[in-house]
């Protein structure tokens, strides 16, 4: 394995070093690559409709029609992404790489206007956004080994989510007097800054054996990691994609519904403030919750932390129905920072968990994220037919009843992960075998 002889050191509870340049490169990366690694998020549809307008063929079914395009692109994309970052040993420059696609895709929106090329450029966009979330698990993976990983990511995900919380503020505060270019002004200075963080993280300081999943055991034994159809034979991994499908069928459409609730009681101006306050104060929120989950998750276990956050999901859709206030509506969005912190968080460490030995730790992360994207993708259709058909009381009980279905599913058949030394070993899976040559 590669040692780390760059930066300050300190030594860890597996005897690996790790440099405190690297750590600190890491804490400013999921900083800055925050607002990047999305594009232009929720920002592209006020822009395209607002700006751009009717006048030059923009209204809310052809942006709706490039955000589906580029939404799939981006989804069938995940699973490859993270090969790819398995295979490579140059993470930093594909993470690199990732961040002037993206973020070349969004500058270039101001100077053009047609359909098909507005959609090719949110479609690299997404396409290349889909290296970030295993490009980062995999390099903390790598920088801090398997016993401080858990810890680690909790900090990953509370600067990623402070991240969010600070461009979003302060886009909001900009765009009132300079309008929503400001977006792309802070885009391209996150790219920058995220580039540099980037190149904080040594290479050498990167073990790209560990990085991938696999263990010096294995690293000694395997010349090769397991193939991807070791994948498919692993039943825990399995169930925890399917799970990750639930969640996000439960949880993507509730802010979604909740702003189109708001719309009509409180009108579209106050609404848009109302649900920026939401997303602030819930990135707010879950900057302290993963934390906690990082520093918990080996001392407490993955499942009882895992099935808080399936009963803070349910119990959000229940709160709901409960008054159409909508200062009580944006109260109970907060919860928001408590599932979705502990999910973020959690995610990478029982990938990790489930796959460990095996080397494919960032393959398995795609593919887990494809279920989660599917879940999501159908979340707002599920929601918008209830909402048509029987108001939005209904709706919001039936994405509870799916969040409980979750927790109970999680209870009785996912086994807890903690603890696990190879690929589903204590999870009764098979263990990771050779790839063919």
């Amino acid at each position: 394995m590669s040692g780390i002889t760059t930066g300050a050191t300190t030594r860890h509870a597996d005897g690996q070093t790790r440099s405190t340049r690297a750590l600190r490169g890491l804490d400013a990366l999921n900083f800055s690559l925050a607002d990047v690694r999305d594009g232009l998020g929720p920002y592209l549809a006020i822009y395209l409709i607002a700006v751009r307008g009717p006048d030059q063929g923009w209204n809310e079914a052809t942006t709706g029609l490039v955000m589906t395009i580029a939404g799939i692109l981006g989804l069938v994309a995940q699973t490859p992404a993270g090969a790819l970052i398995d295979a490579t040993n140059h993470k930093r420059a594909i993470v690199i790489a990732g961040a002037i696609a993206v973020t070349a895709s969004c500058l270039i929106l101001p100077f053009i206007a047609n359909f098909y090329l507005v959609t090719a450029t949110q479609s690299i966009a997404h396409v290349a956004g889909t290296i970030f979330p295993p490009a980062l698990a995999a390099i903390t993976l790598g920088v801090v080994g398997p016993k401080m990983f858990a810890k680690r990511i909790g900090r990953n995900e509370g600067f990623n989510h402070a991240g969010n919380a600070v461009s979003a503020a302060v886009a909001g505060g900009l765009a009132y007097f300079f309008g929503p270019v400001v977006v792309f002004w802070i885009m391209g200075i996150l790219a920058a800054l995220s580039i540099g963080a980037m190149l904080m993280v040594p290479a050498e300081a990167i073990d790209n054996d560990l990085a991938r999943g696999m263990t010096e055991g294995e690293v000694q034994t395997q010349e090769k990691p397991s193939g991807l159809a070791t994948l498919l034979q692993n039943r825990a991994l399995l169930l925890f994609a399917v799970l990750c499908a639930i969640f996000h069928l439960a949880n993507a459409a509730m802010l979604t519904s909740v702003g189109q609730l708001l719309t009509h009681l409180s009108g579209k101006d106050h609404a848009t403030s109302l649900i920026a306050v939401c997303i602030v104060a819930a990135q707010c929120v879950m900057v302290p919750v993963a934390i906690f989950v990082g520093a918990k998750a080996d001392v407490i276990g993955r499942k009882p932390i895992f099935l808080a956050a399936f009963g803070v999901l349910a119990l959000r859709g229940v709160l709901y129905t409960l008054s159409n206030n909508p200062f009580w509506l944006v109260g109970v969005q907060l919860l928001d920072g408590i599932g979705a912190g502990v999910y973020g968080a959690l995610f990478p460490i029982v990938v990790a968990d489930l796959t460990r030995g095996g080397g494919r730790f960032n393959a398995a992360q795609g593919a887990v994220a494809t279920a989660q994207g599917v879940g999501a993708s159908l979340s707002a259709t599920f929601a918008g037919v209830i909402i048509v058909s029987a108001g939005y009381s209904t709706a919001f009980l039936a994405l509870a009843a799916i969040a409980g279905l979750g927790f109970v599913l999680y209870l009785t058949l996912m086994p807890e992960t903690r603890g696990t030394t190879t690929a589903g070993s204590e999870a009764g899976l098979p263990p990771a075998v050779p790839a063919s040559a």
